[in-house]
């Protein structure tokens, strides 16, 4: 457990120097220039499986705290949000390649990723937590000698596969799933000893599934941001700009508070 305070806080450090820097600059100007793959939008990569961050509603459109979030800053940049759904891995990808934006699935800063994209400054923390069947023996002491279960690119999979010299289980110890949905099925099924997930999606598993519960206290705490290409540094300033304003006038909170209880 040490190794993974050591990691959120790590990831903490570096969303502050990234605040810290951001708070040096003047604020971009209002006729700030920035570009978007395509004129008059902003396309947003996303894996629509992380409730209650992004998540399909009934009719087939999409909901949630990134999905409002990000239709809020694309109104304050007068451009329409477009939604591109796809696997984390791919989302990821999507902007590091010119194909989307925006990237918003519930992105943790890592090290990793700040050397392939630029982030925005962090609009909410992200509790991950570990989700097990009620009178399971695993413990946050003993997940080393379980079989665990992860989404597959997120930093749950890269934090518990690593080494167990660097604080991980080992590849050996995590099987991936394409979202965590697969993950919560998996260990349904018997297949995984517990599911490594953030604490909001996991209420929402939970509360689904009946028979599963969460262990007491926190694996790691992290900062989620926006990831956006390396290259287009305007449309960070302008994105940053935009999320200044949506957070002091409150609507960042009250988009959270929406979908989050302050339970």
């Amino acid at each position: 457990m040490k190794k993974f305070f050591c990691v959120a806080l790590s990831v903490l450090m570096v969303c502050g120097m990234l605040a810290a820097c951001g708070s040096a600059k003047e604020a971009p100007k209002a006729d700030a220039a920035f570009t978007t793959i395509e004129s008059g939008k902003l396309i947003m990569s996303t894996n629509a499986a992380f409730p209650p961050y992004e998540m399909v509603a009934d009719d087939g459109s999409f909901e949630g705290i990134d999905v409002e979030v990000a239709g809020a800053i694309a109104q304050k940049l007068g451009l329409e949000l477009v939604i591109d759904d796809m696997d984390f891995d791919a989302a990821l990808l999507a902007v590091q390649q010119g194909k989307s934006d925006i990237v918003m699935a519930g992105v943790s800063v890592t090290e990793d990723r700040l050397l392939v994209m630029n982030f925005s400054d962090s609009y909410a923390t992200g509790v991950q937590v570990v989700i097990v069947k009620e009178g399971s023996d695993v413990t946050m002491d003993n997940l080393g000698e379980k079989m665990i279960g992860c989404q597959r690119g997120t930093t749950g999979y890269i934090y518990a596969s690593d080494t167990p010299e660097n604080g991980g289980y080992g590849e050996d110890h995590v099987t991936a799933f394409d979202n965590g949905a697969s993950a919560v099925q998996a260990l349904m099924n018997g297949q995984v000893d517990c599911v490594i997930i953030d604490s909001a999606p996991a209420a929402e598993f939970v509360a689904a599934n009946p028979g599963l519960t969460t262990l007491e206290g926190n694996w790691v705490e992290e900062s989620y941001a926006i990831g956006m290409n390396k290259d287009n540094t305007a449309l960070v300033e302008a994105v940053n700009k935009a999320l200044a304003e949506l957070t002091a006038d409150g609507t960042v909170q009250s988009i959270i508070d929406k979908y989050i209880s302050a339970e």
